[in-house]
């Protein structure tokens, strides 16, 4: 399993921060803020709370005095929120609205879930190498 886990924290904590702004815009970008719902509520909250964990992950771009949530455990969490993220448009019924309100729920969900899968388990592998 190590060998398919080729993103390093560092850059998964990249992701996770502009993923978290992503998220927190996607009912603006995509044009269905003002119907309001869980459509709307289930990102925007997914990326902030995204964000408040990465900044307690201890990984690279967590705050130092503050990185208490291991690498592994912030990545159930994400596996957690995406799978939720993924099916939140079948478990509301706004699948049925158009797939410019569904599709980013889903397509997100899913990329988030593979970066999951290839991301280290490990922060400051590059650290501990040069040591």
């Amino acid at each position: 399993m190590k060998g398919i886990r080729f993103v390093p924290t560092w850059l998964h904590a990249y992701f996770d921060y502009i993923g978290g702004i992503v998220l927190i815009a996607a009912p603006f970008v995509f044009g269905f803020f003002n119907q309001g719902g869980p459509q709307v509520v289930i990102p925007m909250v997914l990326g902030v709370v995204l964000i408040l964990y990465s900044l307690l992950t201890n990984y690279e771009l967590g705050i130092p005095a503050l990185r208490f949530i291991p690498m592994a455990g912030h990545l159930i969490v994400d596996f957690l929120a995406a799978a939720f993220l993924a099916a939140s448009p079948f478990i509301f019924g706004f699948y049925t609205k158009s797939p410019n309100v569904w599709l980013p729920h889903l397509i997100a969900g899913v990329a988030v879930i593979l970066l999951v899968l290839v991301s280290q388990t490990h922060a400051f592998a590059k650290t501990r190498a040069l040591a």
